[in-house]
């Protein structure tokens, strides 16, 4: 098995675990089958997130199906750096998973709460606002890493950077949704990197 063939095998099995565990938090979250206004990210966050999210996924499906057929966008990268790669993708997935599990119904892929949404402060929460966003910012790294690919980082880095732009407006309504704990909550957590604190005196 030559090299690409073992890292398309390393990125289809860590995919489908990520698939998996996404899918099963989003079915429990779909059962109360309440409607989520998505108009409230903006205009300008409705027309790009998905689209490039979208061509960062055909990018993905197109590499695990043929190495071969994404060879335009490959870069030269040593095999210890891809197999860091894998690292990373598990990294991401245990990251995921714990994220997931902490958030249980309140999940949604928008920037609206659901009506019976409780604050979420415990896990991965306790230290960042938006672990979720960070997995996916290691998938990103992950997915670049183990094809040996810039569009997949290119993509990926845009889809990255437009969530953070987004997440600005998902705390403005959960500012205005939970008031002052949330206030207390963000002055005491990193937005995506936790809060080095100077020790009480």
């Amino acid at each position: 098995m030559n090299q690409d063939a073992t890292f398309r095998a390393v990125l289809v099995v860590g995919f489908l675990t990520m698939f998996v565990i996404t899918l099963y938090h989003r079915l429990r979250s779909w059962k109360s089958k309440e409607p989520l206004d998505r108009r409230q990210e903006g205009f300008f966050i409705l027309a790009t997130l998905r689209p490039i999210a979208l061509l960062m996924y055909v990018g993905l499906f197109t590499y695990m199906i043929n190495p071969a057929w994404m060879a335009w966008s490959s870069i030269s990268l040593p095999v210890g750096a891809r197999w860091a790669g894998v690292v990373v993708l598990a990294l991401g997935i245990a990251l995921l998973s714990w994220t997931l599990g902490r958030l249980g119904r309140n999940l949604t892929d928008t920037v609206v709460t659901r009506q019976e949404h409780t604050l979420v402060t415990r896990g991965p929460y306790r230290w960042v606002r938006h672990p979720f966003y960070d997995a996916v910012a290691l998938f990103v790294v992950a997915f670049a890493l183990i094809a040996a690919n810039w569009f997949l980082l290119l993509t990926g880095l845009l889809v990255f950077i437009l969530l953070a732009v987004r997440s600005r407006t998902e705390e403005a309504l959960l500012l205005a949704r939970f008031g002052e704990p949330y206030r207390a909550y963000q002055q005491s957590t990193g937005r995506f990197l936790p809060r080095w604190r100077e020790p009480d005196r």
